[in-house]
């Protein structure tokens, strides 16, 4: 399962039950440390993920942070937690002493909602005031993902994602700064599209006048883009089911029937109503096997689903090609049985036999 996913799931996990989460101690349990998991890393290892990790400040002995993270036996993150209705920007200072005084690259501030990651790039071990990334749970934006996955156990590098933090602490601060200016023009900025179209003096009057002619150009102009690009998307969108459409005709296809991917080259279609099909047969089996096992191929014959992507386990084929739809069952020695059936539900009459085949390579890969 990708780590969008498994954050997706966290999301709806949090929705559920923050209102039941009383404590901070059950914030870490019930959000953060599936978090920490899905980032790779074995929380029951006291050797990877360490609870209470002593930070000890100065002459201030007993200082602890939540979780530090370690990889070769070296602190990489720190990670301190509040209940989830903490608001964070009061805690920055608590991270920031932590962070003076551990090995840590890396500082993590959470409610088990939004995290916040900090670093060093303004002055070496001394966290920065600001985070570079921050991941909001409850809304979660592609982009942030994307970085996040470079925090994961298999891919942490620690000198690529501060060489790419400083870039993204400042791209982030541009975006802030921008979203101020399209709000309210800063007076440099309308100065500076006003000594480009006005040859008038600029005074305060002018000033007033400008910088809503500035807001209201800026936003239009957004807006314009914006337009064209949902224009050419809409042209392209008709094109590609034009010539979809015309593939249906020279394959002699029902109108009904939609074709999701084309490989023209070996002659391979495959239809909505096939991956229907598939997703009957993952239906059938969630009992037996895991989804990410059950995996289908298109070839110019048959629509296939195997076990484990393994053509030698073949579990059944969809041979729906032809106007005659057919459920080919594989039978004791691979032999296939073709089963018509008028229309794609009628699959879960043979789930019984679906299962038996799955189940006999199951147990011989056990």
């Amino acid at each position: 399962m990708e780590i969008l996913e498994k954050l997706q799931n966290l999301s709806k996990r949090i929705s559920e039950l923050k209102d039941k989460i009383q404590t901070e101690e059950a914030t870490k349990n019930a959000f953060i440390m599936p978090f920490i998991q899905h980032l790779g890393y074995d929380v029951f290892n006291p050797m990877e993920v360490i609870p209470e990790f002593i930070a000890d400040i100065s002459n201030k002995k007993g200082e602890k942070v939540d979780y530090c993270i370690q990889k070769d036996e070296e602190p990489i993150m720190i990670i301190e937690c509040k209940h989830w209705k903490e608001d964070l920007e009061i805690h920055t200072t608590q991270l920031e002493r932590y962070f003076s005084f551990t090995k840590a690259k890396f500082g993590i501030l959470t409610n088990g909602i939004i995290y916040k990651f900090y670093t060093d790039i303004d002055e070496p071990n001394k966290m920065d005031g600001k985070p570079f990334l921050q991941l909001d749970l409850e809304n979660i934006k592609e982009n942030a993902i994307n970085e996040l996955k470079k925090f994961h156990k298999t891919t942490f590098d620690k000198d690529k994602i501060f060489d790419a933090a400083g870039e993204l602490k400042y791209y982030n601060a541009i975006k802030i700064e921008y979203q101020k200016e399209l709000e309210q023009p800063s007076d440099e900025l309308v100065k500076f599209f006003a000594n480009k179209v006005y040859p008038g003096r600029f005074t305060e009057k002018a000033m007033i006048q400008f910088r809503k002619i500035v807001k209201k150009a800026l936003n239009h102009k957004i807006n314009d883009i914006i337009n064209e690009r949902l224009t050419s998307a809409l042209t392209k969108e008709t094109i590609q089911q034009e010539e979809i459409a015309e593939e249906q005709a020279n394959l002699n296809l029902p109108a009904n029937e939609i074709i999701i991917f084309s490989d023209e080259e070996r002659g391979i279609y495959t239809t909505q109503e096939e991956l229907n099909g598939y997703e009957i047969i993952v239906d059938i089996l969630k009992g037996v096997l895991e989804k990410e096992r059950i995996v289908y191929r298109d070839t110019k014959t048959y629509f296939g689903i195997l076990l484990d992507d393994n053509n030698r386990k073949p579990i059944c084929r969809l041979r729906f090609n032809s106007s005659q739809k057919y459920l080919s069952l594989i039978e004791e020695g691979k032999n296939e049985n073709k089963i018509a059936i008028e229309k794609i539900e009628h699959i879960y009459k043979y789930a019984d036999e679906i299962i038996k085949s799955a189940q006999i390579y199951n147990e011989t890969t056990e």
